[in-house]
């Protein structure tokens, strides 16, 4: 368990995070001239704005190449674990985690890096492990993406020396992978608990990696409008963890536009994502995606319907649209979201300016600190 660290800095009962900042274009394919940088700048400036709105945590994405395109969606990337580290030191409150591709990173290294991250932030720092899934990127590295049981064999090899790292000294480990003999690491995480894990498993092996290993499970929220089926899986997750003597919680995200008026909002989606789609990337992307797709008819529709299939589930209109919108998914179970916009640091302001009141008086979320 986590101990005081799984509220995330905070009393909400919704949390909310920001997803992918730490790439150009973030997690919108959009050529529109105003998309989000990625710059260390605005990353900074957004880093500090979430400190003030009180949003409790951002998310990179573990990125190392772009998706082509023009401009190339995601071609400028920090590399999470040292950004977390930067963004830490500049800010008092927000949680910042690090994604890791465990077959990339040696988990000794990582274990080091990691607590370094942590005493920076005095425990703000939380791991997003990743398995791996695009193979585009590991023969950049020469490295093996394995099969997709081996995968998760591998991960769950390097989660647990990490722990290990963590908690113990002057011990050994002899697994499949690793075999490594007097591992000692000092110090440890910051305040006697360790970070934060969350994890994304779509598979059945996945999820099962994840309700072993994680503290937040990501899920997908399919395009479907009823939320039946999410409750059912939020329900199931938690009892699933629950059996294997754990809780967990289970989080999602969504791409968000609000303006004042829900005709404002949605023509500024028709412009971003319509208008200015950016198809080079969309392909990329899409030629990824087929590899994990859950059936030829999942990949059919998701085609016939791009580019806004690739955006993902949308929450767009007005502050009470918004508001309304989220407040569902806390109805359906979710603890909280992680949310993409265009441009975070011009949208984020109105959106927590205009979305948060409404959510305080839906008893989801408490007046920030400032």
């Amino acid at each position: 368990m986590p101990g005081p660290r799984a509220d995330l800095g905070s009393r909400n009962a919704f949390k909310l995070g920001l997803f992918a900042a730490n790439c150009s274009g973030g997690r919108v394919l959009s050529a529109a001239p105003e998309r989000w940088s990625g710059s260390w700048e605005d990353n900074l400036t957004l880093a500090r704005l979430c400190d003030e709105v009180g949003i409790e945590f951002l998310v990179p994405v573990g990125r190392w190449k772009g998706y082509g395109g023009v401009p190339d969606h995601n071609g400028d990337t920090f590399e999470t674990i040292t950004w977390a580290t930067a963004l830490l030191g500049a800010t008092k409150r927000v949680q910042v985690f690090g994604t890791v591709h465990c077959p990339l990173f040696h988990p000794l290294l990582a274990a080091k890096m990691m607590v370094t991250a942590d005493h920076v932030g005095s425990g703000r720092f939380g791991l997003n492990i990743v398995a791996g899934w695009n193979e585009d990127e590991f023969k950049m590295f020469g490295a093996d993406l394995r099969d997709h049981e081996n995968r998760y064999a591998y991960a769950q090899e390097w989660i647990d020396v990490v722990r290990m790292t963590w908690e113990q000294d002057d011990v050994d480990f002899d697994g499949a992978f690793f075999h490594l003999e007097g591992i000692r690491e000092n110090p440890k995480p910051f305040g006697g608990t360790r970070p934060i894990v969350m994890n994304a498993g779509a598979s059945a092996t996945g999820r099962a990696f994840a309700l072993r290993n994680s503290d937040m499970f990501f899920t997908a929220v399919h395009l479907s409008q009823d939320l039946g089926p999410l409750r059912d899986e939020v329900a199931a997750a938690q009892a699933d963890a629950q059996a294997l003597g754990r809780h967990i919680d289970v989080f999602s995200s969504v791409f968000v536009t609000c303006r004042p008026t829900r005709a404002e909002a949605e023509e500024y989606v028709h412009y971003a994502i319509d208008e200015h789609a950016n198809w080079g990337a969309m392909e990329k992307l899409f030629e990824g995606r087929r590899r994990m797709a859950r059936s030829e008819a999942d990949l059919a529709r998701a085609r016939a319907n791009m580019p806004r299939s690739l955006l993902g589930v949308a929450v767009v209109g007005d502050p009470d649209d918004v508001a309304s919108g989220l407040a569902a998914y806390a109805e359906a179970g979710l603890r909280g979201l992680v949310l993409a916009f265009v441009n975070f640091n011009e949208e984020v302001p109105f959106f927590a300016e205009a979305v948060f009141p409404r959510l305080e008086r839906l008893g989801l979320r408490e007046p920030a600190l400032g």
